[in-house]
């Protein structure tokens, strides 16, 4: 396999300077409605925020990858003095808890930087954030080119149902002769 270069996109979250106002939570869920912003219900929302107001800790935590099977950790961590489980800073939607899926269908939600039409230059999110907890950050890193099976086949699929399977064959066939010579 040989090695790209693929674009890293992140949200930086400083705990210090979330106040806990939820305009996060807000924009995003408004972005996500069908049509767009005609709604506001933050269980949509690809970002969501742990709080615990009597100490006065808000951490605001983004949707990630789904995972189909819950994972085997459930170590604690302790945080000025208030206990918190694992699951509470996982990114990812599982099978063990309600967080991170769409609230009518159960679907899982995956934070999408707001890459949807059209194209945000940071994520609402970061936009909206009043004290700077967030920042957008974006970077460069090789990795493998990782080709799956399945990738191909929707797309090989996707070409038959446009131009028919002839056409696609007789295509192969024809790159296949001339990577030969």
């Amino acid at each position: 396999m040989s090695k790209v270069k693929k674009k890293i996109k992140v949200i930086k979250i400083d705990l210090d300077k979330c106040n806990g106002c939820r305009a996060c939570e807000v924009i995003c869920s408004s972005f996500h409605a069908k049509p767009k912003y005609s709604s506001n219900n933050p269980a949509r929302s690809r970002i969501r925020l742990i709080r615990e107001p009597l100490r006065d800790v808000y951490l605001p935590v983004y949707a990630g990858e789904y995972t189909k099977a819950e994972c085997m950790g459930r170590d604690k961590y302790v945080i000025d003095g208030k206990e918190y489980n694992e699951c509470d800073f996982c990114r990812a939607s599982c099978p063990s808890r309600d967080v991170f899926k769409e609230p009518d269908s159960g679907l899982p939600l995956k934070c999408d930087m707001c890459e949807d039409d059209p194209p945000q230059e940071k994520p609402l999110c970061v936009q909206w954030c009043l004290n700077d907890a967030l920042t957008y950050e974006e970077r460069e890193e090789e990795v493998e080119e990782e080709v799956k099976q399945e990738d191909v086949e929707i797309g090989l699929e996707s070409m038959i149902n446009q131009y028919g399977l002839q056409k696609v064959m007789d295509t192969i066939a024809r790159i296949s002769i001339s990577k030969k010579e």
